[in-house]
């Protein structure tokens, strides 16, 4: 079995560590690096969808990524425990017809003891943006390290 570090229990750091590697495996937008960090037999629900196991993972992020286009996220700790941490988000994206949307959400996570996620849980509302209110103009993929995180959007 893989581990993936940074391993349970976690601290404050180790914490905002593991939600920064999400964040920068998601801005990716490559399926199959993402579904690495899942146990082979993780469960999700993400909005009305039941995702179960790494294949179906792979699945839907290339159906999520082939309909949201540009897409850039930011993650952000909300608080944690031994092997759970829970997370606000909000990504950009626009659709095939080049409508701008910000999406915003939480998901509570947990990790087995090799540091995958075997739990994700998200709810996830998509608000309709004008492409001139954009807040994430960095190139596609991992957002700088000099780019404000959600609290310094004010978002």
């Amino acid at each position: 079995m893989t581990t993936r570090p940074p391993l349970p229990p976690f601290t404050r750091d180790t914490a905002i560590q593991k939600v920064r590697l999400a964040e920068d495996a998601w801005n990716s937008r490559d399926p199959e690096k993402v579904a690495l960090a899942y146990s082979l037999d993780s469960r999700w629900r993400n909005l009305s969808e039941f995702v179960n196991g790494r294949q179906d993972i792979v699945a839907f992020l290339g159906r999520k990524w082939a309909k949201e286009l540009n897409y850039r996220l930011i993650k952000e700790l909300w608080a944690f425990t031994e092997n759970r941490i829970a997370v606000r988000f909000a990504y950009e994206w626009h659709d095939d017809s080049g409508n701008w949307y910000r999406s915003y959400g939480n998901e509570n996570w947990e990790f087995n003891d090799d540091g995958l996620m075997r739990l994700r849980f998200a709810c996830i509302n998509d608000l309709p943006i004008k492409e001139s209110d954009r807040k994430y103009r960095w190139p596609l993929g991992r957002r700088p390290d000099d780019h404000p995180g959600l609290s310094g959007l004010a978002l």
